[in-house]
């Protein structure tokens, strides 16, 4: 259940970049595709939609991503995408094939670097002096 949030809310994080964040926009710039993020199992499904620098993302698997990634379970997927270090979690899930890579790998590194811009910046204020 909470993998199945997870990827709800990583495409309502999406959508709202790509309509107010001008540097996210620019990493969907001449990208129109379809990925998807799903459990091996196919129980869990979600893909995402660029079109017009623009995301939209719709529940349920797509017949032809241009890639996927498939995790072995809700809950491994879950923890992955919320680790501390994202990109060991994805090399060692990837090694381990407890994360299965279907399409054009180099987009998944892209995908990867889109999400640095969906993480909440702290107001400067809360920054404590030394």
């Amino acid at each position: 259940m909470k993998f199945r949030f997870l990827l709800w809310m990583l495409g309502r994080l999406m959508a709202k970049a790509s309509r107010e964040n001008p540097a996210f926009q620019e990493q969907l710039l001449n990208r129109d595709m379809v990925f998807q993020l799903h459990t091996l199992d196919g129980k869990i499904a979600r893909h995402f939609i660029v079109k017009d620098q623009r995301i939209t993302s719709k529940r349920g698997p797509v017949s032809e991503p241009a890639f996927a990634l498939g995790f072995k379970d809700g809950a491994y997927g879950f923890a992955t995408m919320n680790a501390k270090n994202k990109q060991l979690a994805f090399m060692q899930g990837i090694q381990n094939k407890d994360i299965q890579i279907q399409g054009n790998p180099a987009l998944v590194i892209w995908f990867q670097g889109l999400t640095k811009y969906l993480v909440p910046r702290k107001p400067k204020s809360e920054k404590r002096a030394a």
